[in-house]
């Protein structure tokens, strides 16, 4: 377990959510106080979360949450995320983590990069950055904050299992979130899939690259 310092709720604030689809859910957005990397991370808390909440963490990306890119499956994992943990009860955690942490306008020269023939990561490491510069410690100070210690994990990636695991949280399971492809994101998903061993139908995605 690595120690961290406590974090404290700032505020909470009843938001109604409305999507796209004709969705709609009321949730309370939590802020809060001394979180270690000084972003301004946000809690969804959205139903009622029983002893072991279903949990994301969504790390943010303005090209798929806000304008519907179809070179990842950002939207439409948020989208899926608010509907089955409000129908469950529980939190997302939206870190501000824009392209695995490396930022907004190092993400676009990585998709210049990724024009060229160069998967996601290598993309990244090509700019001289981390395949994934993301770090945790913020969503379990977070968790921490809401009384969570316990949790199921709506993710396809176990470095997120990981890393809140190390911090001292216990995730119970890791629920695998849907597969949203498109014609344009399906080397981007193999690639989390051969890279990061994200829980993706491989045979799927191949099928569909090859055709």
């Amino acid at each position: 377990m690595t120690d961290f310092p406590a974090a404290t709720q700032r505020s909470r604030v009843h938001v109604p959510l409305r999507f796209g689809d004709g969705y709609r859910v009321d949730a309370e957005l939590v802020t809060f106080h001394g979180l270690a990397d000084g972003q301004e991370h946000v809690a969804v808390v959205l139903g009622e979360p029983g002893p072991i909440p279903l949990v994301r963490l969504h790390s943010e990306c303005l090209t798929g949450d806000v304008f519907g890119s179809a070179r990842c499956d950002c939207g439409p994992q948020l989208r899926e995320a608010v509907e089955r943990i409000a129908d469950r009860g529980g939190v997302l955690l939206y870190l501000r983590q824009e392209g695995r942490g490396i930022g907004l306008y190092n993400k676009l020269d990585a998709y210049a990069l990724q024009d060229q023939g160069l998967d996601t990561y290598a993309a990244n490491t090509a700019l001289g950055l981390p395949e994934d510069a993301r770090d945790y410690t913020a969503a379990a100070q977070m968790l921490t904050a809401l009384g969570i210690g316990e949790l199921d994990l709506l993710s396809n990636n176990p470095d997120k299992a990981a890393q809140l695991r190390d911090l001292g949280i216990s995730v119970r399971d890791r629920v695998p979130t849907g597969v949203f492809t498109t014609a344009h994101n399906v080397r981007y998903l193999r690639a989390k899939v051969l890279q990061t061993q994200h829980t993706l139908p491989l045979g799927e995605l191949t099928e569909r690259t090859a055709g």
